[in-house]
Order: C-alpha cells, then sequence, then structure tokens
C-alpha cells in the first residue's frame, strides 16, 4: 500500500494539495494530477488525499479516496533517485481519470484521516529510528574494539568511549520513549475498539480521552527525538570509524544515508515541534512530568539521579514560565524547539531511571550518562531562554 498525500506544491503545507477528484454523472470518482515523493508509489492500493470540493483552497475542501492499481489510469512518471533507502522506490505519479472510491466522508481527508495515518506513520518512523540507532551503536561499538592505534584499541581512549556511551545513552533513552508512547497508543486504540461494539463506562471514557491525549502529545516527541538520534548515532560511528566510515565498503556510510531522511518524512522534525509545542505551553507535559516523577521509585543508587532531575524540573516550569510571560507568539516560535528538546529530555530521563531500576545490568550505565546529558542541555537551553529578549528577533532573521 501507499499514502499518497505529497504533491509538488504542497510538502508540509497539506491544505495546498490539488489533486481534483470529480464525480461522473452515475457518481463514480475520477482523479486528475500529480503526486510526488510517494513510498511505494507502484503499490497495488493507494490511499489518495485529492481536492473534492471544487473553489476551495484549504484542508476543509479534501477528502480521503482508495485507489486500486488494477483500475488503471495512474503512472510511474519516474522513480526518485535518492541519498538513501534504495530498498524503498520513491515514485512520482501522474493521475489521468483514474477511477477511485471515497473512503469515509468528504472533506475531511487531511483533517480526520491523514492526521490519523501520520500519527500512525510518525510512530513507525520512530521505531525505524531506534533500529537505525541500534545497529549504529552495534557498528561504532564492533570496529572501536578492533581497530587499534598508538599501541592500544581505540575503545580505550577517553574521546572514543564517551562517544559510544552517548550513543548507547541515546538509543536505550530513545526506546524507552517510542515503548512508551506505543503502550498509550494501545491502549487509547483498545478502548477505542471497544467502544465501537458497546458503550464505555464513565471511567473508560475518561481513560479514553486521558489515553488519546498522551499518545497525541508523545508520539512527536518519540518521532522527532529518535530520528535525530538516528541522525546523530550514525554521524558518530562514521566518526569512530575514521577514514573508513567514508569508504562504501563500511555499512556505517550507508546508515548514514539512511538516517538523514528520518527527520523529513512523516513530518520534519520542525512540524513535530509544531504538534507538541501545545501540550508543552499549556502546562499538559509538565504535569506530566510532575505525575511521572512523583510515581516513580528508583533504587538506592539512583535516588541522587532522581533527585538531580527534580531540580531540573524546576528549572523547566521556570524557563516555560519565562517563554509564556514573553506574550510574543513568534518569540514562542523561535523557542520552541528548546522547550520541545527539554521536555523529551525530561521524559527520557525519568523513563531510563525506572529502566535501570528494573534492570540495572542493562541500563544502569545509561542512566548515569543519559541524565548527565540532560544537565547540560537543560541548563544551556534554560539560561539560553532566560536570557532572551524579543527584539533579538531581528538578528536572526535571514540576511
Amino acid at each position: 500500500m501507499s499514502m499518497d498525500l505529497t504533491e509538488p506544491d504542497a510538502g508540509s503545507d497539506l491544505q495546498r494539495v490539488m489533486l481534483k477528484a470529480t464525480q461522473d454523472a452515475d457518481g463514480t470518482w475520477r482523479l486528475n494530477g500529480v503526486k510526488r515523493f510517494i513510498t511505494n508509489g507502484d503499490s497495488d492500493i493507494h490511499l489518495v488525499l485529492a481536492r473534492s470540493e471544487e473553489g476551495t483552497k484549504d484542508g476543509r475542501g479534501l477528502s480521503m479516496f482508495i485507489y486500486d492499481k488494477r483500475d488503471g489510469g495512474v503512472n510511474v512518471r519516474h522513480i526518485e533517485h535518492k541519498l538513501g533507502i534504495h530498498g524503498s522506490p520513491t515514485c512520482e505519479l501522474t493521475y489521468k481519470n483514474a477511477k477511485a472510491e471515497l473512503c469515509g466522508s468528504t472533506r475531511l481527508g487531511l483533517i480526520k484521516y491523514v492526521m490519523a495515518l501520520m500519527n500512525g506513520a510518525r510512530l513507525g518512523i520512530a521505531a525505524q529510528s531506534v533500529g537505525v540507532e541500534q545497529e549504529a551503536y552495534n557498528e561504532g561499538l564492533a570496529y572501536a574494539k578492533e581497530r587499534a592505534q598508538f599501541g592500544q584499541k581505540i575503545i580505550n581512549f577517553p574521546g572514543v568511549y564517551d562517544m559510544l556511551s552517548r550513543m548507547k545513552a541515546k538509543l536505550d533513552a530513545g526506546r524507552s520513549l517510542l515503548y512508551e508512547t506505543a503502550a498509550y497508543v494501545d491502549i487509547y486504540k483498545c478502548l477505542d475498539d471497544i467502544s465501537r461494539e458497546r458503550a464505555l463506562t464513565p471511567e473508560e471514557k475518561q481513560e479514553l480521552k486521558k489515553y488519546q491525549r498522551l499518545a497525541d502529545a508523545f508520539t512527536p516527541l518519540a518521532k522527532g527525538m529518535n530520528s535525530e538520534y538516528a541522525n546523530q548515532n550514525a554521524y558518530d560511528a562514521i566518526s569512530i570509524h575514521g577514514g573508513s566510515g567514508f569508504i562504501m565498503e563500511y555499512k556505517s556510510q550507508r546508515l548514514y544515508r539512511d538516517a538523514r531522511i528520518f527527520s523529513i518524512y512523516e513530518g520534519t522534525t520542525q512540524l513535530q515541534v509544531v504538534a507538541a509545542i501545545r501540550y508543552i505551553t499549556n502546562g499538559t507535559m509538565l504535569n506530566n512530568l510532575k505525575e511521572m516523577y512523583e510515581a516513580l521509585e528508583v533504587s538506592e543508587n539512583l535516588q541522587r539521579l532522581k533527585n538531580r532531575i527534580g531540580v531540573l524540573i524546576g528549572a523547566y516550569e521556570e524557563t516555560l514560565n519565562y517563554v509564556k510571560a514573553l506574550e510574543n507568539q513568534e518569540a514562542q516560535d523561535f523557542l520552541a524547539r528548546r522547550l520541545y528538546d527539554m521536555t523529551a529530555e525530561l521524559v527520557m530521563s525519568l523513563l531510563i531511571l525506572r529502566d535501570a531500576t528494573a534492570a540495572p545490568e542493562l541500563f544502569e550505565k545509561s542512566a548515569h550518562v543519559y541524565v548527565r546529558m540532560t544537565e547540560e542541555d537543560v541548563a544551556g537551553k534554560s539560561t539560553y531562554i532566560r536570557m532572551f529578549k524579543a527584539e533579538a528577533l531581528d538578528s536572526f532573521r535571514a540576511q
């Protein structure tokens, strides 16, 4: 299957989709136009976002359609020659009176169906990213154990084992965030399925709302952070390999090329920030952090790390209040990425502490490294934000 959303003039801004859906006299829907950057574009079944309401220019005029390849009318204009993920064909498609069926109701294509599809896809990209994070770490670790310079294995050099420890910490924390998000999605989807068979009890309705909100808040964190971590781990794997990492015979170069798309497709990291920021600025994530912190029971030797996270949550709250007090939307948008990073890192710090308490042999080292990384990053971003003045925005605008 494929999702046919993107067009030459409608990438992240899907409200600009212009592929036309019209009806014949007998009610048959026909699709005409061009779709671009379609993963598995030569697939059998396509979900197609198209403009069904003539004269509209925004998302309210878009509907979702199902196209079957056996009905004809769609040609693969060409397959993209890409930097990475060569095993996955990305196509440009031309629709010429292609027969299609309406999926659901008209006008809900973008505002309901695409958003549901995208959330599922974003969780999938988070999982894909964790896989590449793991393989990049594996490649870097194996090479560092084998490569000798200056009379010893390079894994013994602080500059190398610092890099490897950070790769492992990002991997473990990122996987924890992925699993936590997937659990929220599973619970909310399960309750949603039950609601189609019978009326939910008042308690179940509350649970459904709670976990749907958590799934919506955590999905952009899981996708955005893990896609960035995959890029960082792939970059570091090449650094550990040195010149060999730049040679095509080594796997690290392929991981680097493949990882680059993760922070772009199914919504760029910047769009993940946009999706998450309302849960940050309205205090939802702050309350989640406080609840997670209070509920977290850690082993005795991890208690000091938990206490340090408590201090960071206090600094995070002060920083968040400072941004809201600016009462300047452009300044808030400018600082959003930093708030997003701080939020995700604090969430992952708590999750990795929980995992380290349950399985110290697997995660305790990563917990120590990740909390230190979070302290470094949250302290720096907090200082940056609290020293920021809205009038400084002019200095950052492109020349």
